[in-house]
């Protein structure tokens, strides 16, 4: 996958994707990442990019003629997001959508927001990391980029990993322990040194099903009804929750 990412701050990228899993992919050629300065298409010796809004406010506007010329001459295909609060809610599917992509841009909003026809007539794709405000689009786009490359075949390594995480089972992830097997007076579970993988696995779908009902019955609500009928281990074990009055 290539991705390119339209930024005023473009070194901001220097830290998030030079270092960890994302590095490795890049290093392995799974992902190819661009940034491009969008001050480059500045015509003024300031290199401006932004102006007052018409009709007045608070705060400074992104130019829409240096993002369209900065896109338009390295745009080679594939989906343009921009992101911002008025967008989809971005989530686990969405990215898994977007991992299929052989190429992805990004826009980064700055300043008191963008030009409006920015948003109208170049982005393809409108998405929202949430409802709160960060300085720019930038910290988005790390978070959004991370979640998309490491989706894609081979970035992890063992591909029973993403398969098993929170959202996208529907479910919350059940709790994980590793050595040793009793720290200070916390003691891991004994089903999981039982060394049976029928044991383990039923402890593991018991836990996931019980922590998304404590934690997220949102999740739990929309879990259930895509999964309707329940197979007959799952429905038993929501009658052991139900017992316990998680139900």
């Amino acid at each position: 996958m290539i991705i390119d990412i339209y930024s005023l701050f473009p070194e901001y990228f220097r830290g998030p994707f030079t270092s960890s899993i994302i590095a490795r992919a890049q290093k392995a050629h799974l992902a190819e990442i661009h940034t491009h300065n969008i001050r480059d298409a500045a015509t003024d010796r300031h290199k401006t990019c932004d102006d007052s809004p018409y009709g007045g406010g608070a705060g400074m506007v992104m130019k829409a003629e240096p993002v369209f010329q900065t896109v338009e001459q390295f745009y080679c295909g594939g989906p343009i997001i921009f992101l911002a609060p008025q967008g989809k809610v971005f989530n686990q599917k969405t990215a898994e959508r977007l991992s299929s992509e052989n190429r992805l841009s990004f826009i980064c909003g700055h300043y008191e927001g963008v030009d409006e026809r920015i948003i109208q007539h170049l982005a393809t794709e409108v998405i929202s990391l949430g409802d709160f405000v960060l300085t720019g689009g930038e910290p988005a786009v790390a978070v959004v980029a991370d979640a998309v490359i490491r989706l894609i075949p081979g970035v992890l390594g063992n591909e029973n990993s993403s398969a098993d995480e929170s959202h996208t089972s529907g479910l919350l992830e059940y709790p994980q322990y590793t050595r040793p097997a009793v720290f200070r007076e916390w003691a891991a579970p004994t089903e999981l040194l039982s060394g049976s993988h029928a044991e383990i696995f039923r402890w593991r779908r018991r836990q996931s099903l019980r922590k998304t009902l404590l934690l997220r019955p949102d999740m739990f609500t929309i879990w259930r009804q895509i999964n309707s009928p329940l197979t007959k281990e799952d429905t038993k074990i929501l009658a052991e929750l139900n017992n316990e009055g998680l139900l």
